[in-house]
């Protein structure tokens, strides 16, 4: 038995049994039945969201460790050999009038070793000087997250004193942006909030239907905070975890609810008045937008799980975060979306917007497609053309936020020593056995090394020696200090570990079972971009593939899926090359309120990657699945896609709207790479949601005709469909009874 409803009347048992005919509508009818114990249970992932976003900072830090590569052996040898971790270390920065003053530096270097003294491990690995600045390292046995937090106690231990500290260094400058990324947070929220009521209420108007998605938006991201924090119990997830949970997934999930709650009014009107008559219209809503959500909800997660691939854990772990973002929302729209609408009830009903403009668009665009098809194209590849010369780098402390005192330290030591003071080479000998690292054959090697970086023109400094702290207790490791004229991410820094490692040290002539290694920030950035672009293509291809089988497998068609994926592409790659003029030529840089780089941090084109091709899929489904209800009805190619159109236009204009304002939350923040991943996010959904949806996807299907909807028989065995209302044979329920 198919539905069939009249508009206005009650609508009875017998039809409300109807709603069996899936696994979604007999899901939907549990979760009306238990719909206070599902409001009771978000209710308390609401709460434990709260409590997570308070503690889930504390809980975050960036590694860009690269396992099985030279970087990371050099990390492993440092911390065997020397007990220290570079990313746990601080750098003290003190600004003096004369530097070579020796009793100063004596005096600085006891105020530093009683400062250490309260490290676990601390102890000054060396105290230099040069150019107006007398600076030290102090070395500890702290990972990173560990470190960050004794760095209040290390800046109290060196208070007032005269000259006053400057403490920098990884872990202080992880302290640093904690605050940084919480305002900017909250700057972000003050965006993202009134932009989304603003284009709410263009479409929902003044009801109770205006809460819904707020509600759900709040209760899915604090369902996807929690399950962050529980995460970081077991993995290291990034700093920036917080932010993109809130910004990232507010959008997304206000998106889905506004579906959801756009097709609801739709059902209700045509449902009738009555209890059960509102339970058959979340039914029959949750059916058609309810199924739409879902299959955008796992498109999104596979374009972020891919992610999970890539064989480097700061990817990895921005990847956890991005997959638990839509499967929680799909988890809240399958649970407290129909539990919301059940309480909303007949309050949401309300005459249709006029959507008419939408439907003439959409004709008008189809009577001259190649007209409209091919400048459009045109506009897109040429925006897409700077992409070709992006310029990617393992990140930057040039645009940390200027106001904090790691970044004053680092100015400090910038002008006084050089850029590359802060993250200095390290690169280690390992001898291969206690004592040998201390014999003629490898001291001399080892001296030979340091002669030709003394000669390479981006070196500023090397420092080795016999004793400690260039040689370990043992006798089996030894290292060699080079501190760079630039800064590790720029590309002077990586040529120079280049050929440290192709030319310099082959040419040191290290005895046999000698093993050198070059180590620290430089070295970590050129494995870190060497690892993820090795294996960025491939995930590039499998997103390709897994989201044709999942688009085939929704719209029941070999040739929409297709045009989805290549247009999806085109606006990917379009956000790339406007990236480009933006961050790297600075056009229009200054309006937007964004810092000018010379680089793409290294994590950007991936992670944008990941994300827009998930985020497309969301207006691909919303739109492509009401042309499909239209065609099983209708058979008419023009009709189909003109109804598309005219009920979902609206809704993506709002959707891409609401999304816009969110991400405008990270490109209003300090943080470079925020900013760049925010912009790049904003335009791609700008271009998607007019060129893509209302221009391109009309224009192609009438070009393509009655071909759109083509599944050969052999396939359209294969496909499940999960498209529309199926009809089924009817079997017995009973009325929806909620469970008291």
């Amino acid at each position: 038995m198919s539905f069939n409803f009249s508009k206005r009347r009650t609508v009875g048992r017998s039809e409300l049994a109807a709603a069996h005919s899936s696994a979604l509508e007999r899901w939907t009818l549990f979760v009306l039945r238990r719909r206070r114990f599902v409001l009771a249970a978000w209710a308390a992932v609401l709460a434990a969201g709260v409590v997570a976003a308070v503690l889930l900072p504390a809980q975050l830090t960036n590694s860009f460790a690269v396992p099985d590569t030279e970087s990371e052996q050099a990390t492993r040898a440092l911390v065997t050999g020397f007990g220290e971790r570079p990313e746990g270390s601080f750098t003290v920065v003190f600004r003096v009038a004369d530097p070579g003053d020796a009793l100063l530096r004596a005096r600085l270097e006891r105020r530093l070793a009683r400062a250490a003294d309260g490290l676990p491990g601390g102890r000054v690995a060396f105290v230099r000087a040069g150019g107006g600045v007398v600076y030290g390292e102090l070395a500890t046995a702290l990972t990173l997250q560990q470190a960050r937090g004794r760095t209040e106690s290390l800046r109290r231990a060196l208070a007032g004193a005269d000259p006053p500290a400057l403490v920098s260094g990884p872990a202080a400058i992880q302290h640093d942006l904690d605050p940084i990324l919480a305002a900017d947070l909250r700057r972000g929220e003050a965006v993202a909030l009134p932009v989304a009521l603003l284009a709410l209420l263009t479409v929902l108007g003044l009801s109770l239907a205006l809460a819904v998605p707020f509600l759900f938006a709040a209760c899915a991201v604090a369902g996807t905070l929690t399950a962050v924090y529980g995460t970081a119990q077991l993995l290291s997830i990034t700093t920036y975890a917080t932010n993109l949970v809130v910004l990232l997934g507010f959008g997304l999930a206000v998106d889905y609810s506004l579906l959801v709650v756009l097709r609801y009014r739709e059902e209700l009107i045509r449902a009738g008045a009555g209890r059960q008559a509102r339970d058959v219209a979340i039914v029959r809503t949750m059916t058609s937008a309810g199924r739409a959500v879902a299959v955008s909800g796992l498109a999104v997660s596979i374009g972020l799980a891919l992610l999970l691939f890539v064989p480097v854990p700061f990817i990895r772990t921005m990847g956890v975060v991005g997959v638990l973002i839509p499967l929680v929302s799909i988890l809240a729209a399958l649970t407290l979306q129909p539990a919301l609408l059940s309480f909303l009830g007949g309050s949401a009903r309300a005459r249709p917007h006029r959507r008419a403009p939408w439907a003439a668009l959409a004709r008008a665009v189809m009577r001259r497609p190649l007209l409209v098809l091919l400048p459009t194209t045109a506009l897109l590849l040429a925006a897409a053309a700077p992409a070709l010369f992006i310029k990617v780098g393992p990140g930057s402390l040039a645009g940390l936020p200027p106001q904090t005192e790691s970044a004053e330290g680092l100015r400090a030591l910038r002008g006084g020593v050089g850029a590359g003071a802060l993250t200095p080479t390290q690169i280690i000998v390992d001898a291969g056995a206690s004592g040998r690292a201390r014999r003629a054959e490898v001291r001399t090697a080892i001296d030979r090394l340091g002669d030709r970086l003394f000669t390479d023109p981006e070196v500023h400094l090397v420092a080795s020696g016999p004793d400690a702290p260039y040689v370990d207790a043992s006798g089996r490791y030894a290292r060699v200090l080079v501190v760079g004229r630039h800064e590790y991410g720029e590309p002077a820094s990586r040529r120079l570990i280049e050929r440290l490692r192709s030319r310099h040290v082959p040419a040191a002539d290290f005895p046999p079972g000698v093993r050198v290694v070059a180590g620290g920030a430089p070295a970590q950035g050129v494995d870190f971009l060497a690892r993820v672009y090795a294996i960025f293509p491939w995930l590039v291809l499998a997103a390709l593939a897994l989201t044709y089988l999942v688009l085939a497998r929704a719209f029941r068609s070999l040739l929409l899926p297709l045009k989805a994926v290549l247009l999806n592409l085109l606006s990917v790659a379009a956000s790339y090359g406007l990236l480009v003029l933006v961050f790297q030529h600075g056009v229009a840089a200054d309006l937007l309120g964004v810092q000018h780089a010379a680089q793409i941090e290294g994590w950007i084109p991936i992670f944008l990657f990941a994300t827009l091709f998930g985020l497309s899929m969301d207006y691909e489904v919303f739109m492509v699945s009401r042309m499909r209800e239209t065609w099983d009805a209708t058979h008419d190619n023009v009709t189909a896609v003109a109804a598309g159109l005219e009920r979902t236009g609206p809704l993506i204009s709002v959707a891409a709207l609401v999304m816009i304002g969110a991400f405008a939350g990270f490109v209003l923040g300090r943080v470079p790479g925020l900013q760049q991943f925010g912009l790049g996010l904003a335009l791609a959904v700008l271009i998607d949601a007019t060129l893509v949806r209302l221009l391109l996807v009309p224009s192609l299907m009438a070009v393509f005709g009655r071909w759109n909807w083509w599944l050969p028989p052999s396939f359209e065995r294969r496909l499940e469909t999960v498209s529309g209302v199926r009809a089924a044979p009817s079997c017995r329920c009973e009325a929806v009874e909620e469970t008291r």
